[in-house]
């Protein structure tokens, strides 16, 4: 379920990524990211040598796959999010922190990544972490 209307797009940021298509208020309810649930075991066997995943860890022993969910799952990272994941009852609801405009990209902070020593990040805001 997508509450405001959004689009994907080439991100600046890495890849694809997500867009508002209308302007979003702060705290506002963008949407649902979609997707398998599946073990937090098979998680990490499929996060393994891949430099793309679409997983997220919905509780201790659960994530979930959203390669095949909606749009969402192509949310990319930032240091500096406009927007933030609420994981509640293994759903992954998408809010706004803040006013977000049309045709700017939606960012989330991935917090913990399954890849072995982390990732670089790139997301080019000042104060980058500069890992995932």
């Amino acid at each position: 379920m997508i509450s405001y209307p959004i689009r994907t797009g080439r991100s600046r940021i890495e890849g694809r990524g997500v867009f508002a298509a209308a302007a979003i208020p702060r705290r506002a309810k963008i949407g649902e990211v979609t997707g398998t649930l599946i073990t937090r075991r098979l998680a990490r066997r499929r996060a393994r040598g891949q430099q793309r995943v679409y997983l997220v860890d919905v509780s201790d022993s659960q994530a979930m796959d959203c390669s095949g969910g909606n749009q969402l799952r192509f949310l990319n990272h930032s240091c500096d999010p406009n927007a933030f994941l609420r994981i509640i009852y293994c759903r992954i609801e998408v809010y706004a922190r803040r006013d977000i405009a049309t045709g700017e990209e939606i960012t989330v902070d991935y917090g913990e990544t399954p890849h072995d020593r982390g990732m670089t990040c790139v997301c080019g805001q000042p104060g980058c972490r500069s890992r995932i």
